[in-house]
């Protein structure tokens, strides 16, 4: 009689199984270095908004002195601040402030859904959530100290 096989045999699947394995214990340490060059890569992307969204803002507050804008709302005014894309944020000495209404809102990010953790100063830190030390993978932002002397921005990677 003819006799079909109709499953694998026990050494068939060891096989398998053992392959599987060997797979997964080189694939998982390329996995978690990819998750950590992710947050790095993350860190590094907020890091340039706030450097670009600080020489923006700064650059707005600058047109508005110049013009000699001192209304409510513009840089001029002793409450000083600059319309960016629609929000108003807080300017010191020029650049946005150290606060949530400054730098946070000229960068428009949202620490919900950009998934970060926003931790009050001085400085104001931007932290990337998930890091092994979210400290150690962040960014801080310190107001500009004087007019013409431009804000403190650091970027660390160290714990990502």
């Amino acid at each position: 009689m003819n006799q079909q096989q109709q499953g694998f045999t026990l050494i068939e699947l060891i096989v398998v199984i053992l392959i599987l394995g060997i797979l997964s214990a080189t694939a998982l340490p390329r996995f978690m270095s990819a998750q950590v060059d992710a947050r790095i890569s993350k860190a590094q992307g907020v890091y340039g908004a706030v450097r670009s969204a600080a020489a923006l803002a700064k650059a707005r507050c600058e047109l508005d002195l110049g013009r000699g804008l001192i209304a409510a709302g513009q840089c001029g005014n002793a409450a000083a601040q600059v319309t960016m894309d629609g929000t108003a944020v807080d300017i010191v000495n020029r650049y946005p402030a150290a606060t949530t209404a400054g730098i946070l809102a000229s960068t428009q990010l949202d620490a919900v859904n950009d998934n970060l953790t926003i931790v009050g100063g001085p400085p104001y830190v931007i932290e990337i959530n998930g890091a092994t030390t979210p400290a150690n993978c962040s960014i801080s932002y310190t107001a500009a100290a004087a007019v013409g002397v431009a804000p403190v921005i650091v970027l660390v990677t160290t714990g990502c």
